[in-house]
């Protein structure tokens, strides 16, 4: 989902005569004293490069020509016809992966002040997207392939109207004007491209084209699309550039020339005046000039046997677990040496949490120097190690603002370390047990809870695949610089097609969010995950755990305490009381109410996800909850009591239809195992 150039043509306003704004042109054969107006990181280099956008992450980068252009007549409101060509390269530090991509810009205003960064280009935002109040024209270079748009794949050009999601498109190339062959381009090959981009307002056509640099235009366009721009383009309008860069991926966009002309053909590039795209990679050494003598000749002998005992050092050191099926893999496998350099030899100073299946550390990528979280996992066995690889590798492409992003994995012998995006205020459970030092609102709190349920409605009906998580709670929900609640560590996920029944697995999750027929039958389902959404729903609201053993007996089950509150008519008396005292009587009672309905035990008594966020948004009014008789818990211990608080087992109420089917030793020894 990842790297876009898009052409982006939006509407220009001008001041000058009526005679002047039929023919409006101008041009930029390098941009030394270009008179633009920029906005985020967009600014010119010295040698006269327009550079939009560097490797700084999140970043967007604007640049309009300053004055307002007339793209439309005002007599009797048709667009005027445009010409406009330049001349881009996209410029990364890893020429296999770019993030994400720019645009050539004609909008009603100078500056996009509500676009955001990644994948909509500094463009548009999750509201407006496909807005057909925008009133912008857009030709996009993707080298990211996002379902979310509907991309053809991550290499293509787009037209794209009011929206990211292009209404054609075509693998880049160009036709060979001799022989008419297509030949392919590579966007992100770092290498400069000449773009042409015409429409006629009376034939109301579009023609976009691109070509290698210093290739003439081809006469067979890319993409030809039959529109009338006139209900597009306003009758003043901007046109410029845009360009954005990701969270993980970023790049150098560049425009090394521009020649732009309304009602006419753009002047052509002097394309011998333009500026050099910078190289990538530092410059080549010279060779030694001399060599012979012998001193020269022992101590390199020496640095030679002593550079090949360092090497294998490192090598015994930094060894991986490669196997052939693995290839195909390689941009979502990181190398372990560049773990062990991010974590400081996964040093306790960047421990940032201990949990029944591993430990996550901190880290910095050292090329990139992007902050990761990295979690080691222990593994002995080879059995479904491939499977489970492939499962990573697939989550990995999951894209949902409400999801901590997977990056990749390594495989050592006996270890498996699984990398993710890093969130700076960590867990949320550090934030509602013991005596934390920050504790959150109950505003905070529900935003949270909201945004975990719109990802976990993402993973079962949203992507590609159905996503079962199998380990809600709220230790595996971590908050981002904003204190928004994303769902993490995927590494207990199973994948399913959507319209197939999930298979038996062994039982895996944590104890006390496990709902009663997963341990009898083994199916984890995406009603199993919405039980454990209904612990979580409990747990913070009350800020306590699904069972807490220091608790009275009668209080030692979550839900058993909070029906007590339920039966009693006090139901908001259950809140946790370090939320504060400013609160919505009403939210936190539908909280508690679907926590309750979510922990039903009986899975068709349970809400699907959409029904959550049905319910959350208040779109659609939560039902009556079931009567519900005396309540008789049942409870069950590990034999390893260290772990007891972390993973209690827990079993609703046996009023609610429940039956307990599987021993807790059978449970524990799954759980204990790896759950693989």
């Amino acid at each position: 989902m990842f790297f876009k150039l898009a052409v982006v043509v939006s509407l220009l306003m001008t001041t000058s005569s009526a005679a002047d704004e039929n023919h409006l042109g101008f041009v930029y054969n390098g941009f030394r004293s270009a008179n633009l107006s920029l906005d985020g990181s967009a600014e010119f280099t010295s040698n006269g490069l327009l550079e939009l956008t560097n490797q700084t992450i999140q970043q967007v980068g604007h640049a309009f020509y300053p004055n307002p252009i007339s793209f439309n007549n005002s007599t009797n409101g048709t667009a005027f016809s445009f010409s406009t060509t330049f001349v881009f390269g996209i410029v990364s530090e890893n020429p296999a992966v770019s993030g994400h991509g720019m645009a050539f810009v004609i909008a009603p205003t100078r500056g996009l002040p509500d676009a955001l960064p990644s994948q909509f280009l500094g463009l548009f935002n999750e509201s407006n997207d496909l807005n057909t109040s925008n009133h912008i024209l857009a030709v996009e270079f993707d080298t990211v392939q996002a379902k979310q748009f509907s991309d053809i794949n991550n290499n293509h050009v787009g037209i794209d109207i009011n929206g990211l999601e292009s209404v054609e498109s075509y693998p880049a190339g160009y036709y060979d004007n001799e022989n008419g062959q297509f030949k392919n381009l590579t966007l992100i090959s770092a290498k400069p491209m000449q773009v042409w981009v015409d429409y006629n307002g009376v034939k109301k056509q579009i023609n976009v084209s691109i070509a290698p640099f210093n290739f003439d235009e081809p006469r067979l366009p890319l993409l030809s699309l039959s529109r009338d721009l006139s209900p597009i383009l306003n009758e003043i309008m901007y046109v410029g550039f845009s360009a954005a860069t990701g969270s993980v991926l970023t790049s150098h966009h560049y425009v090394l020339g521009w020649s732009f002309m309304i009602n006419g053909q753009a002047q052509e590039l002097s394309l011998s005046q333009l500026p050099k795209l910078p190289r990538l990679g530092p410059k080549k050494r010279s060779k030694p000039f001399t060599i012979g003598l012998p001193i020269i000749s022992v101590s390199i002998t020496l640095a030679a046997v002593l550079g090949m005992v360092y090497v294998i050092r490192r090598k015994r050191k930094f060894a991986e677990v490669l196997e052939d099926w693995e290839l195909v893999y390689g941009t979502h496998r990181f190398k372990y040496k560049d773990l062990y350099i991010a974590t400081k030899g996964f040093r306790d100073r960047e421990l940032l949490g201990t949990g029944g299946f591993g430990r996550v550390y901190r880290g910095i990528l050292p090329t990139s120097k992007i902050e990761i979280a990295v979690k080691r996992i222990s593994h002995e066995s080879r059995q479904g190690m491939k499977e489970f690889v492939a499962e990573i590798v697939s989550m990995g492409r999951l894209r949902h603002r409400n999801l901590v992003q997977l990056l990749g994995y390594c495989r050592r012998k006996g270890e498996l370390l699984l990398v993710y995006d890093y969130m700076p205020n960590g867990s949320l459970d550090k934030y509602l047990y013991g005596q934390p030092k920050i504790t959150l609102n109950w505003r905070q709190r529900f935003r949270v809870i909201k945004g975990v349920a719109l990802g976990l409605l993402y993973l079962h009906e949203e992507w590609e695949q159905v996503v079962v998580h199998r380990d809600v709670k709220a230790s595996n929900v971590l908050l981002d610089a904003e204190l928004n609640g994303r769902l993490g560590d995927f590494g207990l996920a199973r994948l399913y097609d959507h319209g197939t029944d999930p298979q038996t697995t062994h039982i895996v999750g944590t104890l006390g969010y496990l709902a009663p027929e997963h341990t009898r039958t083994g199916k984890a389902t995406t009603s199993t995950d919405v039980f454990a959404f209904g612990a979580f729903l409990l747990e913070v609201a009350c800020g306590r755990r699904p069972i807490d053993p220091r608790a009275p007996t009668e209080d030692v089950v979550l839900v058993d305490w909070v029906l007590g509150f339920y039966y009693r008519g006090e139901l908001v008396e259950a809140r946790d009381p370090n939320s504060g005292t400013e609160y919505i009587a009403e939210e936190l009672e539908l909280v508690l109410r679907l926590g309750l309905l979510c922990s039903h035990s009986e899975p068709r008594a349970r809400p699907s996800m959409r029904q959550v966020v049905q319910y959350l948004e208040r779109d659609v009014a939560l039902p009556e909850l079931p009567a519900f008789g005396i309540s008789v818990t049942g409870l069950r211990t590990l034999a390893n009591g260290e772990e007891f608080d972390e993973f209690a087992t827990f079993f609703p109420p046996s009023s609610m239809g429940l039956s307990v089917t599987a021993s807790s030793s059978v449970i524990a020894d799954s759980l204990l195992s790896g759950g693989r």
